[in-house]
Order: C-alpha cells, then sequence, then structure tokens
C-alpha cells in the first residue's frame, strides 16, 4: 500500500509540475504572432487553418466573438493593424494554443495551432468552427 502511495504522490507532483511549467512559459509574440500566406482549409494533428470570406469587418467580428471565449487573449496585433494572435488556455493544465486571424480584404485566414505536444485532438479545429460559425457567414 504504501508503495502505491507513493507512485501516486510521484504521479501528482509530476503533474503539477507540468501544469505549472505550461502556466509560466512566455510566450514569444515574435515566435507566434505570425503571418501566414494559406490560401485554401487545413486540417494537422496540432492545428488547423480556416479560410473565410467574410467582408471587409470579419477580424473586427471575430475579435469580439475570440475575446468571450473562455481563457482567451490577446498575445499582440490589433484589429487596426489587421492581424490579431489570441491565446486560448486549455482548462485543466492551462496549456496555450495560439489563433493568428489576419484580414486580406475580404477574406479572414485562420491559423490555430498547440504549443506542445503532437496532437491537439481537433481542439484547434473546433474552435475555428465555433469561431467562424459565431460569424453568421
Amino acid at each position: 500500500m504504501k508503495r502505491i502511495m507513493m507512485i501516486l504522490w510521484i504521479i501528482l507532483s509530476v503533474l503539477a509540475v507540468v501544469a505549472i511549467a505550461a502556466r509560466v512559459a512566455p510566450s514569444d509574440a515574435e515566435r507566434w504572432h505570425i503571418a501566414t500566406q494559406a490560401t485554401a482549409d487545413k486540417d494537422f494533428k496540432s492545428g488547423a487553418i480556416r479560410v473565410v470570406n467574410t467582408g471587409a469587418d470579419g477580424l473586427a467580428r471575430l475579435h469580439e466573438i475570440a475575446l468571450k471565449t473562455p481563457r482567451t487573449s490577446v498575445l499582440a496585433g490589433s484589429v487596426d493593424s489587421g492581424m490579431v494572435t489570441y491565446i486560448t488556455r486549455s482548462a485543466v493544465f492551462g496549456f496555450p494554443d495560439y489563433t493568428t486571424a489576419q484580414q486580406d480584404g475580404d477574406t479572414l485566414t485562420l491559423f490555430a495551432r498547440l504549443r506542445f505536444g503532437r496532437s491537439d485532438t481537433g481542439v484547434n479545429r473546433k474552435r475555428l468552427e465555433q469561431w467562424i460559425a459565431g460569424l453568421h457567414l
């Protein structure tokens, strides 16, 4: 029984360290606030890209939706500059995902990706789809 308790405490300690590291790791705007040259939708293991015809005000409307998303804040950029990068943190461990939205004329390009790990289990794709649905295209 003591051995099992020791193993459980070790596991809990490791999880606590991972959670703290994810929350305090700095987010470098130069690394994450980057424009994408995507011209079509794409899904990959660590994120997703969506290219949407929104009209010229798409980024402004998306910005309001993004900021209403739990645990989401602006890392860099602004609506006026035409590009904003958001950080959305997972509920339990606070792992950061980054979403860059850029407006080019009537086209809004969204690039969402994880920071830690190899697969986001579709979380970024789902978030993009929810944000796009909120635009009421």
